[in-house]
């Protein structure tokens, strides 16, 4: 059960003033906001001396500040230690800690700082005073809580995460617990600063009831505190101390009774979980002895089909670490994704999570080996060709992304060749799809074939050149018509994935000779006027620089384009020739 939530207090020894009273201290902060662009004019002036500002300025300044009871500050010395904004957010800090409703001055204090450089602050770190920031935090003053965290995010940068972490425990404990989300995220942030600090994370460790907070934060309804609660979770967890803190302490029963909150803090969860076991071999033995994992795989084999489709994107994850999949593999986790990949066509439900299981497959063979995972599987492969022939775009799409992670390296592009005419029947329908689907099936069939078909030079053989040759030819009956019509249309991505095609073919002698012998298309490459936009001119590059590191583009293209290449190259992808114009004397 989530803790209840209450603002925080903090305890002043000083005595707040009525309202009455703190009347004209607001007056006089008024007249310090109104001075404020004054001070930023006085400021970025050039300066007269080492250190100094002229005496009318400092007047000017200082005039803010007098009136019916104001403190005076002494600017002189103030524009020698440190800076006159860090001493006017100084003194402004304290007249918020003697003030009972200092929305005046907290509106200025907010406005002073967003002048003062980090560096001034942290010089003044041993003067800021944050418990009465702390204290006004309040969840029945809206205005006075935004304009709180507001300072409360500036000025707690310039303090060390050590010195927030042993001084400031209370009040971030508190501030876990504060109803208003923008308090909790702010806590979060100062939480995660000390995670991230060697000397600091050992004060967290310490603190069980710190700990227990930022765990009920993932029950929250905030996604972006659950996130970042998670975050910091996950970070404490990378040392040993961490881990022990995290699974063998009442930490774990407290991480077991937020998952009962709902299914989706259950995912977050679990989320967690996975992020910890993908850290090392000892990270997973801690988070499979909780039997967390254990659940987690017991849900994704289970019967609920919408749950099978959340947990297989976390086991994915899980699987992109070496000893994720050997422990996978160990369980019978992976058979048992096949077998239901195997009575998918039985179940009328199983468009929810087959993709997911299709796409897992594809990861687990481009990371291990394809060429086994293919053999040990063969109803993945069966299955994407399967997707392919649907007549469902969601599911084309999963199997065109699958085709192009398989085939991204040469192994894989193997696999696919040994299936014969029917890899070459799947290409002219990944062909027929980036012509005449919607747009984004388009771009993914783009991407896939630009994966296909990218051979590094250091494994051209005559074999394989062969092989994308005549996988090219398979596409349509002229394929780089067709990619060049496609990289004409006023769709800037479409363009962009076009051109990725013609630079992963780039470097390969039979591509190269196809570009020469298409009318007009070294002149299209050489045209700068055909990219308008950054990401155009990147791509066009990035063709261009493909076509003229190549060894064999001199031969087929001829020396005078090759040079035209290399000039292109050395320009660099934005070059704008200049026009000349001449003067004429006399000319209106």
């Amino acid at each position: 059960m989530t803790p209840r939530c209450s603002p925080i207090t903090t305890s002043d020894p000083s005595q707040p003033r009525s309202r009455e009273a703190s009347q004209p201290r607001a007056r006089a902060a008024r007249q310090l906001r109104n001075s404020i662009g004054t001070a930023r004019a006085v400021l970025a002036q050039p300066k007269l001396g080492e250190g100094s500002l002229r005496r009318a300025d400092l007047a000017m300044l200082g005039k803010a500040r007098r009136g019916p009871g104001a403190g005076r500050v002494d600017w002189r010395r103030a524009a020698a230690g440190g800076g006159i904004m860090a001493a006017q957010a100084l003194s402004l800090l304290r007249e918020v800690s003697r003030l009972e409703a200092p929305l005046e001055e907290l509106r200025a204090l907010q406005s002073v700082l967003q002048s003062v450089p980090l560096s001034e602050l942290r010089e003044q770190a041993a003067e800021l005073r944050l418990g009465p920031l702390f204290s006004l935090i309040n969840e029945n003053h809206r205005e006075q809580t935004t304009l709180c965290v507001s300072i409360l995010e500036r000025l707690l940068q310039a303090l060390e995460p050590v010195h927030v972490a042993r001084n400031l425990s209370v009040d971030l404990q508190r501030g876990l617990t504060h109803p208003n989300d923008s308090v909790k995220i702010l806590t979060l942030s100062q939480v995660r600063r000390i995670v991230e600090n060697s000397d600091a994370v050992t004060e967290i460790l310490n603190n069980a009831e710190l700990l227990k907070q930022i765990v009920y934060c993932i029950g929250g309804e905030n996604l972006s505190v659950a996130k970042a609660a998670i975050k910091s979770l996950s970070r404490i967890s990378l040392t040993q101390a961490g881990l022990e803190a995290l699974f063998e302490s009442n930490l774990l029963d407290d991480l077991k009774s937020v998952m009962e909150t709902n299914d989706i803090v259950r995912y977050r969860v679990y989320e967690l979980i996975v992020e910890i076991s993908s850290v090392s071999p000892e990270s997973l033995n801690y988070c499979t002895t909780s039997g967390l994992v254990t659940q987690l795989l017991r849900e994704l084999t289970g019967e609920d089909v919408l749950v099978r489709a959340t947990c297989i994107e976390m086991v994915t994850s899980l699987a992109y670490t070496y000893h994720g999949r050997q422990y996978l593999a160990q369980e019978g986790v992976i058979d048992q994704i096949s077998n239901i990949i195997v009575g998918a066509d039985s179940d009328p439900f199983s468009s929810f999570y087959l993709p997911g299981f299709v796409k897992f497959f594809g990861n687990l063979a481009i990371m291990d080996s394809p060429q086994q995972i293919c053999e040990r599987y063969p109803v993945f492969v069966e299955k994407v060709f399967e997707m392919t022939e649907s007549q469902d775009p969601t599911m084309i799409g999963i199997a065109v992304d699958t085709i192009g992670i398989l085939g991204s390296n040469v192994e894989g592009k193997q696999v696919l060749q040994k299936t014969g005419t029917r890899f070459e029947c799947l290409l002219m329908r990944i062909g027929y799809q980036a012509k005449n689907a919607s747009t984004d099936l388009k771009i993914r069939c783009l991407d896939a074939i630009s994966s296909l078909f990218y051979l590094p030079p250091e494994q051209q053989t005559d074999d394989l050149l062969r092989m994308t040759e005549s996988w090219f030819s398979s596409l349509s009956r002229d394929p780089l018509e067709l990619f060049r019509g496609i990289s004409n249309q006023p769709f800037l991505e479409l363009h962009c994935a076009a051109l990725r095609v013609f630079t992963a073919i780039a470097n390969q002698p039979w591509a190269q000779k196809l570009m020469f012998n298409s009318p007009g298309f070294v002149e299209y490459v050489m045209d700068r006027s055909v990219e308008h936009d950054k990401a155009s001119k990147d791509a066009k590059y990035e063709l261009v620089k493909a076509l003229a590191n190549s060894k064999t583009i001199a031969e087929i293209f001829g020396n005078p384009n090759y040079l035209r290449l290399r000039t292109y190259l050395s320009e660099g992808p934005y070059y704008v020739k200049p026009v000349s114009t001449t003067a004429v004397e006399g000319a209106e």
